[in-house]
């Protein structure tokens, strides 16, 4: 009982700081850009595709991701951008959204705190069985791979999206996102913790089958989207989710450190 109270406790902390962090950088540098794609879907009539947002690592719990569209849909951590309302549904139709200005930020804000304790969660009880996260120089390491995991390696074949841009189906996407994220933390596992020219092989396989297998793209390219603004997003939400999984492993390094002590493991700490 006391590694798993060890572990949540630890991913609490970490999930809060590295949330709140990522809700104030989408607030500068995607939500944004969003609301300019916002305009554009507007003028054309409505959304071109769904948007709905599906489940991330353990809250995006993925998208990874769940930071600026949906994980899984986008690949980017980025269900805590709340998707805009229908603009061309009846009003009578339309779901509930939360306001813009600072409730919109305040939902942000709760969303990633979630999906920050989730990813935590994941990156503590994955780091416990290679000794744990000493200290927040190890914890950028491990940083490093959840974001190569989590953002990098789906990010190639199934970039994030802004509203009214064309996209393949989202089962189809959600299969590819995760099965991407499965064999990439498989590949690099086996070049961090096992070496063995054959093995090296089998992760370098891996890592690149997703890619040579491609993703699920949509029928037409078409969209209003300025490619400009695009591009934008991407870089944008490539960054903030950078900066997200730095901060996220380096406070799990922090704490665990802190109250751990000289313990080899979370489950002889806190005693």
């Amino acid at each position: 009982m006391n590694l798993f109270r060890n572990v949540v406790f630890i991913a609490a902390i970490a999930g809060l700081v590295a949330g709140v962090v990522l809700a104030c950088m989408q607030a500068y540098a995607t939500v944004p850009l969003i609301l300019k794609a916002e305009v554009y879907e507007q003028a054309g009539g409505g959304r071109s595709h769904d948007h709905a947002a599906a489940p991330a690592a353990p809250a995006d719990a993925a998208s990874g991701n769940a930071m600026n569209s949906a994980a899984p849909a986008t690949n980017s951590m980025s269900a805590a951008t709340p998707a805009p309302a229908e603009a061309a549904a009846p009003a009578e139709y339309e779901g509930w959204a939360p306001a813009d200005g600072f409730e919109r930020f305040a939902f942000s804000v709760l969303a990633n705190i979630v999906t920050g304790i989730g990813f935590a969660l994941i990156l503590v009880a994955v780091s416990e069985f290679a000794g744990g996260i000493g200290n927040w120089r190890q914890g950028v390491f491990w940083g490093l791979a959840g974001f190569a995991v989590f953002t990098l390696a789906p990010g190639l074949g199934l970039p994030p999206e802004l509203p009214a841009m064309p996209a393949a189906d989202l089962t189809q996407r959600q299969i590819w996102w995760w099965a991407t994220v499965a064999a990439t933390a498989a590949g690099l596992g086996l070049i961090a913790f096992r070496k063995s020219l054959p093995l090296a092989i089998l992760a370098v396989a891996l890592i690149v089958a997703p890619h040579i297998v491609g993703a699920p793209q949509p029928g037409s390219y078409e969209t209003a989207i300025p490619e400009g603004l695009h591009h934008q997003f991407v870089v944008a939400v490539t960054v903030t989710n950078l900066v997200f999984w730095l901060m996220l492993g380096a406070v799990v390094g922090v704490v665990r450190g802190r109250f751990t002590g000289t313990a080899t493991s979370l489950r002889d700490s806190f005693a």
